[in-house]
């Protein structure tokens, strides 16, 4: 059992309106109903999505009754980004006590695949010992991330200021990298000007 967390807690300050509310496709979806559709469809059967920056109105557009996700409040968002982390991590370990490994990925994210999700948990049932499994390209790593448990205790000592970048550098040298074709692990939208070029293409996609 691998559960996800999806980290949508911030105030998307660069962006102007929160990234979980924004359209995507041309099916109606958000950039978090999209993610948590292919997480879904990748292999993942629990989501933990960490809100904290408009929560009301991100709250809304989940499904309520919908078992797959569970809705965790950060609080403490405006700490960062580690913070709605470990937000997540305590959701996951309190539900699920014996979980090898939390899957998480962004909210800025949203192109990611179910294909890419696959492989990174399948990765990680081939050496399930490893600290960390991401996605790669060239010289460039990115979501979803699988932290294994035996880095669950750095997580929660790691430095709120710094984030969990110290923590995956230190375990550089055993972390598992698996070679992808898509853009989506790679592709951050941060700005209207991000959206413009790699989203708004998408909107009447037939």
């Amino acid at each position: 059992m691998i559960p996800a967390i999806v980290l949508a807690a911030g105030k998307s300050s660069r962006m102007g309106r929160p990234k979980a509310l924004l359209p995507i496709g041309p099916d109606g979806d958000t950039f978090l109903t999209r993610i948590l559709r292919e997480l879904r469809a990748g292999g993942v059967t629990h989501a933990f999505v960490v809100i904290g920056g408009d929560a009301p109105a991100v709250k809304a557009t989940l499904p309520a009754t919908d078992r797959f996700i569970t809705v965790v409040e950060n609080e403490h968002y405006e700490q960062g980004q580690l913070s709605s982390l470990l937000a997540g991590l305590a959701a996951a370990e309190s539900r699920y006590p014996d979980a090898d490994a939390v899957i998480v990925t962004l909210v800025d994210l949203p192109l990611i695949s179910a294909a890419t999700v696959r492989a990174v948990l399948e990765a990680y049932g081939r050496v399930p010992d490893a600290p960390i499994v991401r996605p790669r390209r060239g010289i460039r790593r990115g979501h979803p991330v699988v932290f294994g448990r035996r880095v669950f205790a750095e997580l929660k000592t790691a430095d709120p200021s710094l984030g969990a970048k110290p923590v995956v550098r230190a375990h550089a040298a055993e972390e598992v990298n698996i070679d992808v074709v898509d853009d989506g692990p790679f592709t951050d939208i941060d700005t209207p000007e991000d959206y413009e070029r790699f989203i708004v293409p998408t909107l009447s996609y037939k």
